[in-house]
């Protein structure tokens, strides 16, 4: 930290570090509730930027980088008034939305504020800003990293509230014995007594109190910051964008699977094409009613079907759409609403969307190729007729559709136009810079190198030339499997699209034109990757998601362990927990190591902290004053390390003696002569401002710390 109080720290040393301490703390209090908005994914760039930058400048010049230039009040509220008059531009034509609008809005008045204030009721509105912003970040964020900021702003509220309260304090007249200019240590310790008593008080409630306000809290919230997608219209390039995060979307937990399933995950299919999208036309939907938690998807025929069949639990987080994500044929699903409706294009959703995140359980029946075929009545002529329906299509794509044609069965000639596209073409990321007149043509005959979108819109369309009813379908490939938590992660960039045919006497048969390596769905995770995913996963259930059900399996669990608790067994009692609850302990396991490390990291922060800023802050000082630039509060400074110098040796500076007076005192004694001429130098650079004499006060300091001059009690023997 600086030597001297930059404007609008106390010029006295008596509060200076008090008010070091409280602008520290205010800074963190801030820069806590801003990260906790950032981290929540909804904050844009520029305003990241911005607001970052502000908070870099201000703690530049709390540790002495540069002198601090406030900003005047007169531009602070010119900048507030304009911004509040451009508010309503924002939140009309840029943000369109009230919420981002308000955020944007607490963001610049906080930099605003913190780079201008200086009076208490400056203070006062920066603290209010704060809290606004952790407030904005509890409506948009629900994941771990809230938790993180939310405990670091309740350390520095709670600092920068006691502060506060003994700035008033200080700032009232009084008489001051001595300085203190060392890092408030007992501030420190009370402000971490206070934060583990609200931690653990917080805990208590925790368990006792549902989240009963999410709902409302989500209510609040657009939809529009979900990932949009499988809704019943995709562009071509939406997947694509949809593939340049990495934010998981959907978690799956197979029953008795402990490994990697390659399976896709079917949302929904689209029908029509007019060249730039394909969507579904209004149509007459199947209502499915759900009788007491259960729906059967898949008629009578088709469960008493033998072959392999998977149960699991699926968990949808962030996607905005009412669309149900299923394996191969689902049969069965149990899920907590009234009734699903079915698609003509068999898709299931709920109908009028579900808040996120949404859960169920479904069992799947997984064909097999090798098996009989089982009889699949004959499709309408109608749907076939849908099915067949093309845009104005580019004459060289007709030509290479029927090129490719050589006859045979339908599936053999489908999968002659599957691995044309898989061999032929590379699949990129890349966004296309500007738009085309036809992309599909663009695609095929020019880029030659899309999207998973652009190789399913393409093998459709020369389906549909060879007189093959075709559509694409959307949803996810396999994800990631995470061993920890056994849970499979489905990710935005694990969204895909792909292709199904009819192929008569077999019904519809998927097809997946996109090449290999064309989504990063199998890649093995990094260890950080699955940590942070398990310690997210826990936050979500037993956080964001605990209600009453988890709250009386909690209180199931304890009674049953404190009536069995004679003849108790560790090993017996944990193989009869459910599955549910392995998972949990799998989970807790998966957050101790974390939860270790940051208390440790905490822990080290709050012991070396305090003593490497004093360190930093007192060779930043020496530097300058032998540069020739000490100044009278430099005097103050060293004059208090003489003082804690001469406790050591057992002599304590009573407050009622001057400094003259107290080297008077100490007896004759090598010491006691540079304890003299140290006490003259102090009056010189604090009264005379003669910057030479700092120099020399550290020269005698170290001849202090050298001196084997003997103590009191010594002397008194």
């Amino acid at each position: 930290m600086g030597a001297t109080p930059e404007p609008g720290l106390s010029a006295r040393p008596a509060v200076y570090a008090v008010e070091q301490f409280f602008q520290v703390s205010l800074l963190g209090l801030l820069s806590s509730g801003f990260l906790a908005l950032a981290f929540s994914g909804y904050l844009d760039t520029p305003t990241i930027a911005l607001t970052s930058l502000g908070l870099l400048v201000r703690a530049a010049a709390l540790v002495g980088k540069f002198p601090f230039l406030r900003l005047p009040a007169s531009i602070a509220n010119a900048l507030t008034l304009a911004y509040i008059g451009f508010y309503p531009l924002d939140y009309i034509y840029v943000s369109q939305d009230f919420i981002p609008a308000t955020v944007h809005l607490v963001c610049f008045l906080s930099v605003v504020r913190l780079l201008s204030a200086h009076t208490n009721r400056d203070f006062f509105f920066v603290k209010l800003l704060a809290f606004l912003e952790l407030v904005a970040a509890t409506l948009l964020s629900s994941n771990i990293s809230f938790f993180v900021f939310l405990t670091l702003f309740i350390v520095f509220g709670v600092a920068t509230f006691c502060c506060s309260e003994i700035r008033r304090s200080s700032q009232r007249p009084g008489r001051i014995a001595m300085a203190n200019l060392s890092f408030h240590s007992r501030l420190a310790a009370l402000t971490a007594m206070m934060t583990i008593a609200i931690v653990l008080m917080t805990g208590g409630l925790f368990v006792l109190l549902p989240r009963t306000a999410q709902a409302a809290f989500r209510s609040i919230v657009p939809d529009k910051y979900h990932v949009t997608g499988f809704s019943n219209e995709i562009s071509l390039g939406q997947i694509g964008r949809i593939q340049q995060s990495s934010t998981p979307l959907v978690h799956i937990r197979i029953d008795n699977v402990n490994r990697h399933l390659p399976l896709k995950w079917r949302g929904g299919a689209l029908t029509q094409f007019d060249g730039r999208r394909w969507y579904n036309p209004p149509a007459l939907n199947q209502t499915i009613r759900v009788k007491d938690g259960m729906a059967f998807l898949a008629d009578d025929d088709q469960r008493r079907r033998k072959g392999q069949r998977i149960g699991y639990h699926v968990r949808i987080d962030s996607i905005e759409a009412d669309a149900l994500f299923f394996a191969e044929i689902p049969e069965v699903i149990n899920i907590g609403l009234p009734l699903l409706v079915r698609t003509p294009q068999d898709s299931f959703r709920t109908g009028f969307g579900f808040g996120s995140p949404a859960q169920y359980y479904a069992n799947s029946f997984l064909p097999e190729t090798s098996a009989s075929p089982f009889p699949v009545p004959s499709l309408p002529r109608a749907v076939v007729t849908e099915h067949l329906l093309l845009p104005p299509v580019d004459r060289r794509t007709i030509d290479l559709a029927r090129s490719l044609d050589k006859g045979g069965s339908t599936t053999d000639r489908a999968l002659v136009l599957e691995r044309y596209l898989r061999t032929n073409f590379s699949y990129t990321t890349d966004l296309l810079k500007e738009e085309v007149a036809d992309p599909l043509a663009h695609f095929l005959f020019e880029r030659t190198a899309g999207h998973c979108e652009y190789f399913a819109s393409a093998m459709a369309v020369m389906l549909r030339v060879v007189h093959i009813p075709s559509r694409v379908v959307t949803g996810f490939q396999s994800g990631a499997y995470n061993p920890i938590t056994g849970w499979h992660v489905l990710r935005a960039s694990d969204a895909h699209s792909w292709v199904e045919a009819w192929v008569p006497g077999q019904g519809w048969v998927t097809f997946d034109p996109t090449p290999p390596g064309g989504s990063p769905s199998g890649k093995p995770w990094s260890t950080r990757a699955m940590y942070l995913d398990t310690a997210e996963m826990f936050w979500q259930r037993w956080v964001v998601d605990y209600d009453l059900e988890h709250q009386l399996f909690l209180a199931s669990r304890f009674e049953r362990s404190a009536r069995g608790w004679k003849g108790f067994s560790t090993d017996r009692w944990l193989k009869q927990l459910t599955p549910k609850w392995n998972e949990t302990l799998a989970a807790a396991k998966s957050v101790v190591p974390l939860v270790g490390i940051a208390l440790l990291i905490g822990a080290a922060a709050f012991l070396l902290l305090p003593g490497l800023i004093h360190l930093l802050r007192h060779r930043h000082h020496a530097r300058r004053i032998r540069q020739g630039g000490a100044g009278a509060s430099d005097a103050a400074m060293l004059y208090g390390q003489m003082l804690v110098l001469l406790r050591k040796r057992g002599y304590e500076k009573p407050a009622w003696l001057t400094p003259a007076e107290f080297a008077q005192v100490i007896p004759d004694s090598p010491l006691s002569a540079l304890v003299g001429e140290f006490t003259g130098l102090y009056h010189d650079l604090r009264y005379g401002h003669r910057p030479t004499a700092g120099e020399r006060m550290l020269s005698l300091l170290e001849q202090m710390k050298s001196s084997n001059a003997a103590s009191p009690a010594e002397l008194r023997h």
